[in-house]
């Protein structure tokens, strides 16, 4: 009778829990078990170890093999565990030493021919094992995204003979070294510019001003204005994230796609089609997984022709956009997953595109105008900061060529990162972030401004949410022009920027 201890870790969410496989051969008709709540994949384990154990040209122990994966009520999915299985089954069975294997923790799905396969998840694991004071053992095809904490221990490996032989002292696997991309200098060189836009200079102040510092925006206006383009050309001005900020943003992407180890650092665009479910957008299932929101963490989220997105599926938005965060709750447990998206909506005018002057011909009705607006409630339309109309591009500038030299995105970001580094050092958060008190203590106004925001309220309606995103727009604008002081000019341009009538 003999007894083996393997550490490995799950994957709930953006935690990695510890799990430990217990592994405890008997006497008895040949039979293997796993307990402790596994799923499908989990169940399927049993079959590929043992394949993986004979051709690596080991011995599969007879008699009954008991696994108990706990804790016992914490769900397992996956092959993420199928590593920590086979090596637990021949410490149990004495084919390898098992002085030193308290020492690590064991992440790899494995074939049939005993080759260690990636999985998903493995930067939370490896973090979490790093706090441990563990070393993380991870497929070779992992090992890159398993490294870029720069703090840990990492094996990185390839078969489970060679991992077998480590253990036994035979051939000893050196730890992984690798140098991560810095996150920076990606963008400089994108292919997307904000100088192809030609025109437009008051949406493109207004990209300036959502960029440096998380402001929502919302632009409406006809076809071919250039919308579109204005939000894909955001990533380009948004200031660079630090190395923490990265890091949130990779272990996302590594438990939703496989991780692009070059561009591992930069800020998610993700542009959701309008036929998209709720669960699409906040994410689901009954295993929860992240949605459209949580992709876009540290990002930008683009819902174009945002009226054509069902009411409903719109509502759910409302509180990740407050809170930065979506919790989804199931009935065995529930996940809370990060959402600190900046929201980029863009819309037409009317439902046939064209706006309702001299020059264009709308045939829609009033009452047809209204429900496709009606789409957009007021509460939504509160957390949106900045809300533009995007006219069209005048046809001389339009056919003039280069003959008008634009802004770059590179000289617009050294602008946003000096606004956005200032708020940083004020308040330690963008002027997105700033709750009531410090929109208080960071954003006052003079007694004669007072008297332009009462006019303001009455005249636009404005709720006292909507009051307090005014005030922050105007602290982003004074920060881009590296002044203290809010002025009335700072003032009468973030009003400007709520000037879109929804009412009908």
């Amino acid at each position: 009778m003999s007894l083996a201890v393997i550490h490995t870790r799950a994957a709930i969410g953006l935690n990695a829990p510890l799990v430990t496989v217990e592994t405890h051969i008997s006497g008895g008709l040949p039979s293997l078990s796993i307990v402790g709540l596994p799923e499908t994949a989990v169940k399927e384990s049993k079959d590929r170890v043992r394949s993986a154990i004979i051709n690596s040209e080991f011995d599969f122990p007879l008699g009954r093999i008991t696994i108990h994966l706990g804790p016992a009520d914490l769900p397992k999915e996956g092959g993420r565990f199928d590593l920590a299985i086979a090596i637990s089954i021949l410490a149990a069975s004495n084919q390898i030493k098992q002085d030193k294997l308290d020492q690590y923790e064991i992440l790899g799905e494995l074939s049939l021919s005993g080759e260690v396969r990636p999985v998903r998840g493995v930067l939370a694991s490896v973090i979490s094992t790093d706090k441990a004071k563990k070393i993380a053992i991870v497929p070779i095809e992992n090992a890159e995204e398993a490294s870029l904490p720069q703090t840990n221990q990492i094996i990185a490996v390839r078969h489970l003979s060679d991992l077998c032989a480590h253990f036994n002292e035979i051939a000893q696997l050196d730890h992984y070294i690798y140098q991560p991309t810095t996150p920076d200098k990606y963008h400089e060189a994108s292919p997307l510019c904000l100088s192809d836009i030609k025109g437009q200079p008051q949406a493109k102040r207004a990209l300036e001003i959502a960029a440096a510092a998380g402001h929502n925006l919302l632009m409406s206006g006809p076809p071919g204005t250039g919308k579109t383009m204005l939000a894909s050309r955001l990533t380009t001005i948004l200031p660079e994230v630090d190395h923490v900020e990265a890091l949130e943003i990779a272990k996302v992407q590594s438990i939703c796609n496989p991780l692009n180890i070059q561009h591992w650092s930069n800020r998610p665009f993700r542009a959701p089609h309008h036929s998209a479910s709720a669960a699409a957008l906040v994410g689901g299932g009954s295993n929860p997984k992240p949605g459209e929101i949580t992709q876009a963490h540290l990002g930008v989220l683009f819902l174009d022709e945002l009226p054509e997105f069902d009411r409903k599926v719109l509502e759910v938005l409302r509180e990740p956009l407050e809170s930065g965060e979506i919790t989804i709750s199931r009935a065995r447990h529930q996940i809370t997953y990060p959402a600190q998206f900046q929201l980029i909506a863009a819309m037409n005018p009317t439902p046939c595109g064209k706006i309702c002057g001299p020059n264009d011909i709308c045939f829609c009705t009033k009452a047809k105008i209204d429900k496709y607006r009606s789409k957009l409630s007021g509460p939504l339309l509160d957390r949106i900061d900045l809300q533009i109309e995007v006219s069209p591009i005048p046809k001389e500038l339009l056919v003039s060529g280069n003959s008008q030299q634009e802004e770059t995105s590179r000289t617009v970001k050294e602008r946003t990162s000096s606004a956005r580094q200032r708020q940083l050092s004020r308040a330690k958060k963008p002027n997105s972030e700033l709750n009531s008190k410090e929109v208080e203590k960071y954003c006052q106004i003079s007694r004669s401004d007072f008297d332009l925001m009462n006019q303001a309220i009455d005249q636009l309606g404005l709720s006292a949410r909507a009051y307090h995103r005014i005030l922050k727009v105007a602290r982003t604008i004074a920060d881009l022009e590296d002044h203290d002081i809010i002025s009335t000019q700072h003032l009468t341009e973030a009003l400007s920027y709520r000037k879109l009538d929804f009412r009908g």
